[in-house]
């Protein structure tokens, strides 16, 4: 499996299982049947709701803790947190998921839901203050990495210009037909890397008969090619499945999309209003 080097020295697996919107009791089922299928790259977040379940798939899967990457986020979605919530919050991850260290743990959003990227108010004082507690718990040794989720260039250069330790991780939105290719060359350019989330779209992608005709060229499924533009941007792809049919299809890329075909996925134009598809729907959410 191939991986990408954290500043830091800490190795993270360019392919690995997204968990949001599996529910606890199924989740460990799923993480079992992944770690099974050779994933080693866990993503779950305490508003998920599913911690447990992905520890307990952990630890019934009978690898070492060491080979598996876990990450996890703090739930500044649903309000911003202080250092002591937050600091608490990560214990209780910890105790949650049954693990003695984390490998990655992410602040899961700059502003609460309702507010997140509209309008000016950043929560740049919030933003610090969990910040400090994610570095104190990695100073710790709690967490092996740290960093952000949703984070825009403003909300970066904020914990850039006021912490000695810089995020080593922004996990965004990615696909083809959303890549803020400035937002990614910021990351690139300041040592973080990038991870993707959503990485179909929600299966909106699988509609686009433009994508399907550069899949076809590469006798792959659009799926597949979603997956390796992600890799070849230099990010880490975080698609999400239940089944072991598409859990087994996300993991096994053996093919190299050209630089040509990369510029054109790049350019393709946005798509502004989508949702989850009634491909998603029929995916089982699994896109």
């Amino acid at each position: 499996m191939n991986k990408l080097k954290l500043y830091n020295g800490v190795e993270i697996p360019s392919i690995g299982l997204g968990t949001w919107l599996i529910p606890d009791e199924e989740a460990s089922s799923v993480v079992k049947n992944a770690i099974e299928l050779g994933y080693r790259h866990i993503d779950t977040a305490q508003g998920y709701g599913n911690e447990v379940g992905v520890g307990k798939g952990i630890k019934e899967s009978k690898i070492n803790r060491e080979d598996i990457f876990i990450t996890s986020k703090i739930n500044t979605e649903d309000r911003i947190k202080t250092y002591v919530e937050a600091s608490a919050s990560i214990d209780e991850s910890l105790k949650k998921l049954g693990v003695d260290y984390i490998d990655l743990m992410l602040i899961h959003s700059p502003q609460p839901w309702v507010e997140v990227n509209k309008g000016n108010n950043r929560h740049f004082r919030e933003n610090l203050e969990v910040w400090r507690a994610l570095v104190d718990a990695y100073n710790a040794g709690k967490l092996k990495a740290i960093g952000v989720s949703n984070f825009l260039k403003e909300d970066l250069e904020n914990i850039i210009s006021n912490s000695s330790v810089k995020p080593m991780v922004n996990q965004f939105l990615i696909h083809i037909k959303n890549t803020n290719l400035e937002l990614i060359k910021y990351c690139k350019d300041n040592d973080i890397v990038v991870e993707a989330y959503s990485p179909l779209a929600h299966g909106e992608v699988l509609n686009q008969k433009e994508i399907l005709d550069i899949a076809n060229k590469y006798n792959v499924s659009i799926s597949k090619l979603c997956l390796q533009y992600i890799i070849q941007l230099g990010g880490v792809a975080l698609p999400k499945a239940r089944s072991k049919e598409h859990l087994k299809e996300n993991f096994e890329l053996d093919f190299t999309i050209s630089e040509e075909d990369m510029e054109i996925l790049k350019h393709l134009e946005k798509m502004t209003d989508y949702g989850k598809s009634s491909v998603w729907r029929s995916f089982g959410g699994d896109l």
